[in-house]
C-alpha cells in the first residue's frame, strides 16, 4: 500500500452526510464549529470563505475546500464578517437534499462532512492547516462528481448505498489530498508536507513500506538520496520530527490500530511494528503513550482511550 493510501486507511472516514446549496443575490452564511472533516465543492458561480476570522479566500467554480479542524467559517457572495446561521438554512433539508437561499440559480455548492476516527485522526489531523484549497481542473471535476454522487445516494437510497457512500468518502479525501500535494503548499508542515517533498517522501515511503525494519538515520538518508546531516535537518524542518521520531510515531499508530481492530497477540503486533520482543514493545508503547498496550486495548474497548491519545498527541506536538 502506498503512503497516502495507508494514512487515509488509518483515518477511517465514516458516517458521511451531504447536501447541496443553491443561492442567489447577496448571500452570506455563518457555520459554527463542527465535528468531522468538511469538504465543499463549488459547482457554479463563486464565493468567499473565511475560516475562524482568518483571511478571506475566493473560490471559483470547480474549486474545492477541505476544512479538517471543525473551525467556524463564513461563506458568502462578498467578503463579510457575519452571516445567516447555517442551521436556519439547512435544518429543513434532509441529508442528500439541497438548501436554497434567495431563490437560487446563481451559485451552487455540493458539500459533505464525514467523521474520522482512530488514533491516526488525533495524531495526524493537527498537522494540517485550517483550510486546504484545491483549485479546479480535471481532478477537481472528480471531486465535484463524487460529492454530487453522495448527495444522490443519500437522497435516493438504493441497495448498497451505505457502502457506496463510504467508498466515495475515501475517494473525496484521497483525491483532494492528491490535488493539494500537486499544488503550492508553502507554510504547510507535517506528514502532508513530507509527502510533497521529493526526497523526504522517499524516506517516509520506506518507513511505511517496512515499519518493522531496523531503520537508522543513515539508512533513511540513503533512501532519500541525501547526506545524513542534510537529510536529518531537512526532515525535521518539514515534518517537525526527527526521522526516528517519525518512525516511532508510525509504529505506534500501527500498533494502536491493531490493538483496536484485532485480537492479535502482543508478541505478533510487536514483531509487525519492529520490536524484537513483547517486553521491548510494551516498554516503548508505555514510554510513548503513558499506558501499557493491554491497558490501552482495554480502555479502547470501553470507549475511554481518548485521554491516552490526547496525552500522546500533546506530548508530540
Amino acid at each position: 500500500m502506498d503512503t497516502l493510501s495507508g494514512i487515509v486507511a488509518l483515518l477511517q472516514p465514516h458516517d458521511c452526510v451531504a447536501a447541496g446549496f443553491d443561492a442567489a443575490g447577496d448571500w452570506s452564511i455563518q457555520f459554527e464549529r463542527h465535528v468531522g472533516l468538511k469538504c465543499n465543492s463549488v459547482i457554479k458561480g463563486g464565493c468567499w470563505i473565511t475560516v475562524d476570522g482568518g483571511k478571506p479566500v475566493w473560490l471559483d467554480a470547480g474549486d474545492c475546500v477541505i476544512l479538517p479542524h471543525g473551525l467556524p467559517f463564513i461563506m458568502s457572495a462578498r467578503s463579510v464578517s457575519h452571516g445567516t446561521d447555517a442551521h436556519e438554512i439547512y435544518a429543513p433539508v434532509a441529508h442528500g437534499g439541497t438548501a436554497s437561499y434567495g431563490g437560487g440559480g446563481e451559485f451552487f455548492m455540493a458539500g459533505s462532512r464525514f467523521l474520522l476516527s482512530g488514533p491516526a485522526a488525533e495524531m495526524l489531523l493537527p498537522s494540517l492547516p485550517p483550510i486546504l484549497v484545491v483549485k479546479g481542473g480535471e481532478r477537481g471535476e472528480v471531486l465535484a462528481w463524487a460529492l454530487n454522487r453522495i448527495a444522490r445516494e443519500l437522497q435516493e437510497p438504493e441497495p448498497g448505498s451505505a457502502l457506496t457512500i463510504a467508498h466515495l468518502s475515501h475517494l473525496i479525501l484521497v483525491q483532494a489530498l492528491r490535488v493539494f500535494l500537486a499544488q503550492d503548499h508553502s507554510g504547510v508542515t507535517g506528514w502532508l508536507a513530507a509527502l510533497s517533498d521529493l526526497n523526504i517522501s522517499r524516506a517516509v515511503a520506506a518507513i511505511h513500506a517496512e515499519p518493522s525494519r531496523s531503520w537508522t538515520v543513515a539508512g533513511l538518508a540513503a533512501e532519500a538520496g541525501l547526506s545524513r546531516t542534510i537529510f536529518a535537518e531537512r526532515f525535521r524542518q518539514i515534518t517537525g520530527r526527527t526521522p526516528l521520531g517519525y518512525l516511532t510515531q508510525w509504529r505506534m499508530l500501527l500498533a494502536m490500530d491493531r490493538l483496536l481492530a484485532s485480537d492479535a497477540a502482543l508478541a505478533r503486533i510487536a514483531s509487525d511494528v519492529g520490536y524484537s520482543s513483547e517486553s521491548a514493545f510494551a516498554a516503548a508503547f508505555k514510554r510513548e503513550t503513558g499506558h501499557s498496550p493491554r491497558r490501552y486495548a482495554r480502555e479502547a474497548r470501553n470507549g475511554t482511550s481518548g485521554s491516552t491519545l490526547r496525552r500522546y498527541c500533546a506530548s508530540n506536538d
